[in-house]
């Protein structure tokens, strides 16, 4: 499937005014300007979102990472492997389950998140530009009530 972008004014009227639609046109469009701009400050690719989770919750497996975080499991092995290689986090065995891993955030890992904090926040001005705070405070209340009842089904 292609995830081009669609111009609003090229969307079919079905189409330009459901949510779901500007989600998803909206959602690639925002993992393409994410994935440039972290690959630019040479981050991981999922990264961020894998130390922050590992920052504030404190260590945990592979699969509760991509829990927490939304990604995919079949990247969670690639990007903690790519994580742990530059020393920003750690794996070790899980001492109740020696099947398992257990991914802890390392003092690098947190240099690494306020390094790429900036570029993050680069990317939100530039994607709410049109919005003022207040607006964009609004879309992240809606969105995260929207995240919440989905997760709850």
């Amino acid at each position: 499937m292609d995830a081009t972008p669609i111009a609003a004014a090229a969307a079919p009227a079905r189409l330009a005014g459901r949510p779901s639609w500007l989600i998803t046109q909206t959602a690639a469009h925002v993992h393409r300007m994410m994935a440039e701009a972290f690959g630019s400050a040479g981050g991981i690719r999922y990264g961020y979102a894998l130390l922050a989770a590992l920052e504030e919750f404190g260590p945990a497996s592979q699969a509760s990472l991509s829990r927490r975080t939304g990604v995919d499991r079949s990247y969670i092995v690639a990007a903690v492997n790519e994580l742990a290689a530059a020393g920003l986090a750690e794996r070790t065995p899980d001492p109740d389950d020696r099947r398992r891993n257990v991914i802890a955030i390392t003092p690098a890992g947190g240099a690494e998140l306020q390094r790429l904090d900036p570029v993050l926040d680069r990317v939100q001005d530039e994607l709410l530009a049109p919005l003022s705070q207040d607006e964009r405070a609004q879309l992240a209340r809606l969105m995260g009530r929207v995240r919440e009842h989905q997760a709850a089904r």
